[in-house]
């Protein structure tokens, strides 16, 4: 079944009224036949092979999309597992806790629930899916140290397959009972959406999923590409920072400061230097120059922001304006502004790397200005009075010519279509669908079960409601099991209190007269026997009787099917006088060039959405195999910990320590190394991302790596020619996972700077085996 999430078709063609009784199944059938002329199923044309080329790649997006997610958990919770080893507070029994978070998954291990709790689970499931108020209720009472793992459930499984239109509604008709009630507890309006709550965690979960990504990588990457190429263009605002860099080279090039320009300056001293101000002001025009760019870039592409996000904006303004009626339509926007910039866009722009839009780390300059671009929009939506650095306010100019222009924008986002009659016709289908299933790990099952028996009280206070029946029925949740036996299954999805549709015309046929169904029936056929037959789509006006006697005589069992079939109804609907043959079944010819018209432009949409897609696709591979880098890298130092704790008798020391400065280093029988690299090796793999050094000079350049003992290393730096090093480093792994916890990406050589997780590459390349 196709839906308009399977197109790229605007929500926003959909009908803006709401339809009931007659009328929403009169909709119903005949959104049924539209569907029906648009699948793949039947007719293998070009339109129908991308179609169904676009559908496995938003699946292969989804279920990539998930793996990510856990991936990101993983490093999440090793970064600070990490952390409580570096500063040498963790037990050996922690170090074991965390070396599971690194188990793979083996398929041959573990067992399913048997049959009867497999289909208890799979009511318990769809109950879930189709009434999302439960899981909307159970998100607001969850800690926010459980809630990652039940929006894994919720946004990458229950809710997985992220173009579908059934499972997109149902998601956003739970977002707006989870926002509904946030606004109803709420006690002040500038807090709301902004404090890390489970609501906001689901928010920013929300946007990461493929469309999302989409629009991301489709609007902001070639922004930000084309900025983070400018590596020397420094955009420093923050007078103290400028007046320090000033001072600093002034010193370099002259050897000492004159009295004038003392070190230790307050802000206020710096910012009334005409010096540091001269140096301010163009930059300040340069910013908001640039600020300006992303802010047109971001408005011209209203029309691509999935239509999720601007429906939930929806939202905020609605339930806004009725918690807060007095509030001004600035007031408004700024919340909008909150969930759009804060949690969308801003993330994203100052942390390009982590959303995939640029390949490695922003350069130091590009990286500043990336953040200063970020608070220039993100004042811009929140409207603030006083910028919250004294600085920032240099860039008021920016907020003022632009208010008008951003309420606009944000306001012109909630400008979207309800989708409840879509979902209702969805819903009705998905009782005749025989293969509606998720594909679900063990652990979710039991956590989500877990949980449900946590919160049963609140969440199903009678007995005799469906979910408490449910629950009551699988008794206590089954315990967590190990990560290596945490296998996927693959869960059929049924309701015990709703009857299976077997025949979808045939229960429609109550409220919509037969000779409707007919009609539209008809139509529907001769749009697929002219796409099954290609030789006669250009030939207008179509000869119906004509079209229909050519598929009854064709070799092709199928068509000749169709063919007798559409040839009884179309002397049927003359009989009914409901078409003419005298003038041509105009009204059914018309009807169905119509339908082939808009079919012949969706296949350039279906082929252009496919192209931005792939690339999406490419970079959700590329960033789990970083992903998957990153847990190799911990699995080496996990490794040197444990060789180290052995050789210290158990004790959890961390690393030996290397005195630096020229004090005897301690080299054991273990030392590996020298390997030897060049600039220009490094400078390739992208590990140097600045340097210093002269170009004439770089040929003579060498660095060497050696690790004197497990975890810890020493970088060299060479001249050719000279016996001696030009400077060294003495470090040890954790220094090196310390730094890429806290996002701090550069090692500082002097002169050059060392990309840091690819140094972690490096190292583990080199010595991991050799270890």
């Amino acid at each position: 079944m196709s839906s308009y999430y399977d197109q790229p078709t605007s929500p926003g063609a959909m009908s803006p009224r709401r339809l009931t009784n007659r009328n929403t199944n009169r909709y119903s059938v005949t959104h049924l036949f539209s569907m029906a002329a648009e699948q793949d199923m039947e007719v293998q044309d070009e339109l129908a092979r991308a179609q169904k080329r676009l559908r496995d790649l938003k699946g292969r997006i989804s279920a990539q999309s998930k793996r990510n997610f856990v991936l990101e958990r993983d490093v999440r919770y090793l970064d600070s597992r990490i952390a409580l080893l570096i500063q040498n507070r963790m037990a050996l029994d922690e170090q074991n806790e965390v070396e599971k978070h690194l188990e793979e998954v083996d398929p041959t291990e573990g067992q399913y629930p048997d049959d009867r709790k497999l289909q208890q689970y799979s009511n318990l499931f769809f109950l879930l899916q189709s009434e999302p108020r439960h899981i909307a209720s159970l998100c607001r009472l969850v800690s926010l140290s459980e809630i990652d793992t039940l929006l894994q459930t919720v946004m990458f499984t229950l809710y997985g397959n992220q173009y579908e239109s059934r499972e997109e509604h149902l998601l956003l008709t739970m977002f707006q009972s989870v926002l509904s009630a946030q606004f109803e507890t709420a006690t002040e309006f500038g807090s709301l959406l902004r404090a890390n709550t489970p609501v906001s965690r689901m928010m920013t979960t929300y946007t990461r999923r493929g469309p999302g990504q989409s629009y991301l990588k489709s609007v902001l990457a070639e922004r930000i590409n084309s900025l983070i190429e400018h590596k020397d263009l420094n955009l420093e605002i923050n007078p103290l920072k400028v007046y320090e860099q000033m001072t600093n080279q002034i010193e370099e090039d002259t050897g000492s400061l004159p009295e004038n320009l003392p070190k230790g300056v307050t802000p206020e001293e710096a910012a009334a230097n005409s010096d540091v101000q001269a140096i301010i002001a163009p930059r300040l025009t340069m910013l908001m120059e640039i600020a300006n760019s992303f802010l047109v870039t971001i408005i011209d592409s209203m029309e691509a922001v999935p239509y999720g996000i601007r429906w939930i904006c929806k939202q905020i303004r609605s339930l806004t304006k009725r918690k807060y009626p007095d509030a001004t339509d600035y007031a408004i926007g700024s919340l909008i502004g909150g969930f759009f910039f804060l949690r969308f866009i801003n993330p994203a722009v100052v942390t390009p790397q982590a959303y995939m839009l640029v390949e490695g780390v922003p350069a130091k300059y590009p990286r500043r200005t990336l953040t200063l671009i970020a608070k220039m929009l993100q004042n811009l939506a929140n409207k603030p009075s006083y910028a919250k650095e004294a600085y920032m306010s240099q860039l008021n100019p920016f907020v003022e010519n632009n208010k008008t222009r951003i309420n606009k924008f944000l306001n012109d986002l909630c400008e979207v279509v309800d989708f409840y009659d879509t979902l209702e016709m969805d819903q009705y289908m998905a009782l005749s669908k025989k293969d509606l299933m998720i594909h679900i790990t063990l652990n979710e099952l039991y956590n989500t079960h877990s949980l449900l028996s946590q919160h049963i009280e609140t969440l199903s206070p009678n007995d005799k409601q469906h979910l408490r029946i449910l629950t009551d029925e699988l008794g206590p949740a089954p315990p967590q099991v190990p990560r290596k036996e945490n296998r996927t299954i693959e869960l059929q999805l049924y309701s015990r209190w709703e009857t299976p549709i077997q025949d979808i015309q045939s229960a429609l046929l109550d409220s919509v007269t037969s000779s409707d169904m007919l009609y539209m029936e008809t139509k529907s056929i001769f749009v697929q026997l002219v796409r099954s037959m290609p030789q006669i789509a250009d030939k207008r006006p179509y000869n119906l009787p004509q079209i229909a006697e050519r598929a009854a005589t064709t070799k092709d069992a199928t068509l000749v099917r169709r063919g007798i079939k559409v040839k009884e109804m179309l002397r049927e609907l003359e009989e009914l006088k409901i078409v003419d043959r005298a003038d041509g079944y105009k009204l059914m010819e018309e009807e169905v060039g119509a339908e082939l018209v808009h079919l012949g432009n969706m296949r350039e949409k279906v082929m252009l959405e496919m192209r931005s897609l792939d690339a999406v696709y490419k970079t959700i591979v590329d960033h789990n195999t970083y992903l998957r880098s990153q847990l190799e890298q911990y699995k080496a130092y996990l490794q040197n910990v444990r060789m180290t704790a052995t050789k210290d008798r158990g004790a959890i020391t961390g690393v030996d320590v290397l005195k630096v400065g020229g004090k005897e280093k301690k080299q054991s029988k273990q030392a590996l190394g020298p390997y030897r690299f060049t600039h220009a090796q490094l400078e390739k793999e992208g590990i140097i991302v600045e340097s210093q050094v002269p170009d004439i000079r770089r040929p003579n350049i060498y660095f060497n790596f050696t690790s004197p003992t497990p975890g810890t290393f020493i970088i060299a730096l060479h001249y050719k020619g000279r016996d001696k090093a030009i400077l060294e480093m003495d470090l040890k792994i954790d220094d090196l996972l310390e730094k890429q916890r806290d996002d701090k990406h550069l090692l500082d050589l002097e002169y050059v700077q060392l990309n840091v997780p690819k140094v972690l590459g490096l190292l583990k390349k080199t010595f991991a085996r050799r270890n």
